[in-house]
């Protein structure tokens, strides 16, 4: 299963070395690495310690492929953070089994919970919502379209404004021209996904064609074989075993694109990308060389879904002292109160109706763009086993595409392991 290698002992050592003054309160806050973000966020901290000095905040980071097993692990052993972030996929289970604590709406600033959810845009809490109760905040929320270099477009001779692919058979053809081989290895990619977060981008894929993960009723899985074969099909036509277009053993598109170093052409991220590239590579930023369009569709589509959206919403352990929960609710507000900050130095987007309406938002560059896939696209499917689901549908893709397995080979074992987690 996804990342089961990571030492427990290591988690164990971090935590254990928690030392909780006699006086006070201290809240442990664990999120993922984000560089923007770290600095508003210690900044927030600061202001918060100030107001409040008899509380001490915590801030530890970790890679954002690590850190849902490092917490995975921490709660396993009873020693998770106070606070914490993941992505909705990952945090689904923890609500479900009661391992993160209802929301307080008075510690947080509200009159009541249906003044929470008034905040918010319709809909943009239902996914930490369960059984009547609200488990979590967003500190965004995500959706990825196709950023693209410009110049090397018009390198091969494509016009970006014209020629960028509306579909992903357009997206193969466009990258076979953009792609530069040496041997067999890829020194520069036209396109590639972002392995192995299949949930968020593999899914709408196969639901653009009529299929599904799951079916209505969520007891079986691996719904209609021909939308699935032409996936991995298509994934198996874009591996190093077929036209040689990208592949899960090389470095994330998206980590590489703001470098602008003739390695990759296209990448698949979020509005949060526009402000890594100032930070990583302010020339590039200004000069104007990248846009943004929409998340293809198959030519046969029959569904015109965008990529799925997510969010990071932030939580507070259950076992925590109730005291701790309440000055976690009251942090995390405060945090939560600085949403154009976010935004503007960040490009993450929280779903309040006053960021929503807001100038910040309506000018942002290409805010249009990912609004608008927005309004095609679903939220990530949520289910107690999506990590599990999350590596099969990895160990499916990967097969196909380094070996050697035939698409009706790998639809039948995902077929089969799915439907045997779901009876367990």
């Amino acid at each position: 299963m996804r990342r089961r290698w990571l030492a427990f002992i290591g988690v164990a050592v971090l935590v254990g070395a928690v030392v909780v003054p006699a006086l006070g309160v201290e809240l442990v806050f664990w999120t993922h690495e984000d560089p923007n973000r770290t600095a508003i966020e210690n900044q927030y901290i600061e202001e918060f310690q100030k107001m409040y000095p008899e509380v001490t905040i915590r801030r530890v980071t970790y890679p954002s492929g690590d850190i849902a097993q490092i917490i995975l692990t921490a709660f396993a052993a009873h020693q998770g953070p106070d606070i914490f972030n993941m992505e909705t996929e990952d945090e689904y289970p923890y609500i479900i089994n009661r391992r993160v604590a209802p929301m307080d709406p008075a510690a947080a600033g509200y009159a009541n919970l249906q003044a929470v959810y008034d905040a918010y845009q319709a809909g943009t809490l239902d996914a930490v919502t369960y059984e009547g109760k609200l488990y979590g905040l967003p500190m965004e929320l995500t959706n990825w379209c196709i950023f693209l270099n410009t110049k090397y477009f018009r390198e091969v001779g494509l016009n970006p404004g014209t020629d960028y692919p509306r579909t992903w058979e357009e997206m193969m053809a466009v990258s076979e021209l953009l792609v530069i081989r040496e041997g067999d290895i890829l020194q520069r990619r036209g396109f590639d996904f972002r392995y192995p977060y299949y949930l968020i981008f593999l899914l709408p894929m196969v639901e653009q064609l009529g299929g599904s993960f799951l079916s209505e009723d969520g007891k079986t899985a691996v719904i209609n074989d021909a939308a699935w074969l032409q996936v991995l099909g298509f994934f198996q036509e874009w591996g190093p075993n077929g036209k040689n277009l990208g592949s899960p053993t090389y470095t994330n598109a998206r980590k590489l694109f703001n470098k602008d170093n003739n390695s990759v052409a296209m990448c698949l991220t979020g509005l949060y990308q526009i402000d890594r590239i100032r930070a990583d590579n302010l020339a590039f930023y200004e000069s104007n060389e990248w846009m943004i369009v929409p998340f293809p569709v198959f030519e046969n589509a029959v569904n015109n879904y965008g990529c799925n959206y997510y969010g990071h919403y932030y939580m507070v352990n259950a076992e925590s002292a109730s005291e701790k929960q309440q000055w976690a609710w009251k942090f995390i507000a405060f945090m939560l109160s600085h949403g154009e900050d976010y935004l503007l130095k960040c490009g993450l987007i929280q779903p309040t109706n006053a960021l929503l309406s807001s100038e910040a938002y309506e000018t942002f560059p290409y805010a249009d763009v990912f609004a608008a896939d927005m309004a095609r696209s679903k939220m990530v499917m949520l289910h107690e086993y999506n990590p599990q689901f999350d590596d099969l549908l990895r160990e499916a893709i990967e097969s196909v595409m380094l070996a050697g397995v035939t698409p009706e080979q790998a639809l039948a074992t995902l077929r089969q392991k799915a439907n045997e987690l779901l009876q367990e």
